[in-house]
């Protein structure tokens, strides 16, 4: 697969999302910029705003299995990573699979289950794998956690640690329609629910082939320096307690060769890594008494506006 076929195919992925969901291309776009470059995404909205819809539109998009949780208050771990349950007539314990044996997993309203619960995905965000009575399962090679979640002001929810919000590479708001998209919506699902019309339009190899080739696009030398430097700007910061960790300079790293790839290139800009540092940061910094989310926003913008951006030919490897 050469970049041009690439973005051919994620345009037939974006396209056959927009038979259902209306305008929302950007979070669309790092939707799957996160699918590509092989992280996890955290959808966080009030109820009602397209999130679980969005997420199910995608899996539909992509002929893959589908898995769905409902996250309560009672839900277990077991009713995530599966339990072994003894047969009494071949006198052995068989392990039944839990949902977390799939391709895209949808971890609906993630925050309503409590804190034991939700570090059953731990492991298998991070390592692709999972433990059942001591023995470790791998999970399917393409593995993409969409979490969705209400604010946390909402009744009845649980934060989601600083350990778990570190395991999504992009934290994003669906946000409000416009006069015009709420309307063209209301048309659209009427009479209809356009989900049922949607088909798979790639398979789930093209996914893999998208994220191998992510090791052709060239990221300049001082584009990486330019990603740890904003890394290292939000803990030196001194309105922030906590800054961006390694792991989430990598994440921007990867989804910045991604988005590249969105745009049919083989090479980053530092337009690419401006336009995803808030998504791939702001959930992994705890600000010093900021606990409004826009005031954090717009404190990372002033700490990513103040690093120099490197003026370079970033196509010439």
């Amino acid at each position: 697969m050469d970049i041009n076929e690439a973005k051919n195919k994620i345009d037939l992925i974006k396209s056959n999302i927009s038979k259902v969901i209306v305008g929302k291309e950007d979070l669309i776009d790092k939707i799957l910029v996160c699918l590509i470059a092989d992280g996890h995404v955290l959808l966080e909205d009030l109820p009602g705003t397209g999130k679980t819809m969005l997420a199910k539109t995608l899996s539909v998009s992509v002929d893959s299995k589908f898995s769905r949780i409902q996250f309560t208050p009672d839900l277990l771990p077991a009713d995530i990573v599966g339990l072994n349950i003894y047969d009494k007539a071949k006198e052995s314990f068989k392990y039944v699979k839990g949902p977390i044996v799939t391709n895209i997993l949808l971890a609906d309203e993630i925050n309503r289950a409590t804190p034991r619960t939700q570090s059953a995905l731990l492991e298998a965000m991070q390592e692709r794998q999972f433990t059942v009575d001591g023995e470790t399962r791998r999970l399917e090679d393409v593995f993409f956690v969409i979490a969705t979640q209400n604010p946390v002001e909402t009744t009845g929810t649980f934060p989601l640690p600083e350990a778990e919000l570190d395991r999504f590479m992009m934290r994003l708001s669906v946000g409000e329609l416009s006069l015009d998209e709420e309307v063209t919506m209301l048309k659209r699902f009427e009479n209809n629910e356009p989900l049922k019309e949607v088909e798979s339009v790639v398979s789930l190899d093209v996914i893999v082939a998208l994220r191998n080739l992510l090791n052709d696009i060239f990221i300049h030398p001082d584009l990486i320096e330019y990603i740890a430097k904003l890394s290292e700007a939000t803990r030196k910061d001194s309105s922030v307690y906590m800054g961006v960790s390694p792991r989430g300079s990598l994440a921007l790293l990867k989804a910045s060769k991604a988005m590249a790839l969105l745009n049919g290139r083989d090479y980053v800009l530092p337009d690419d890594i401006k336009a995803l540092a808030p998504s791939v940061f702001l959930h992994r910094m705890l600000f010093i008494n900021r606990k409004d989310v826009n005031s954090g926003r717009n404190h990372l913008k002033t700490i990513v506006n103040a690093v120099p951006v490197p003026s370079e030919k970033f196509d010439v490897r």
